[in-house]
């Protein structure tokens, strides 16, 4: 594993120079998200010869893998149309703290801002300017 990491560590080094040429943020982090996922996807393509077929995996193992997996925006978001949360107004910064503190999901508002306005858009929520701050709430529509 650690001869994994050194070439890990050695191939991020190389490409450094390249991802912090851009300006934007959100570039680098898009550009290292699919070399990340390329490089994922060399070495499980790599190690499907000395893998065991999932028939033969251990049960707590897959429900490991599982339990890793977080769900996404858009199904916490779904989640909480369920329930009673936007029987009352709430602003983009109260929807991401709840779900940190409700599902263990961290996200930034930069993410949950355009499904709100997807869901908005969709008659699922409705999106009021709030005269307190001038900023966006979403209640139920």
């Amino acid at each position: 594993m650690s001869k994994q990491t050194e070439k890990l560590k050695k191939q991020l080094l190389e490409i450094s120079d390249v991802v912090n040429a851009f300006q934007s943020e959100a570039v680098q982090v898009k550009i290292v998200d699919r070399l990340l996922d390329s490089i994922l996807e060399e070495r499980d393509s790599d190690e499907t010869i000395f893998r065991k077929p999932r028939s033969y995996q251990a049960d707590g193992e897959s429900k490991q893998r599982e339990s890793l997996r977080k769900p996404g925006a858009t199904k916490v978001l779904n989640q909480l149309l369920q329930t009673d949360f936007f029987d009352q107004p709430h602003s983009i910064a109260d929807i991401a703290t709840h779900c940190k503190d409700q599902y263990d999901s961290d996200f930034k508002t930069s993410e949950l801002s355009g499904i709100l306005l997807k869901l908005a858009n969709e008659s699922k929520l409705r999106r009021e300017r709030s005269e307190e701050n001038n900023r966006f709430e979403y209640v139920k529509a």
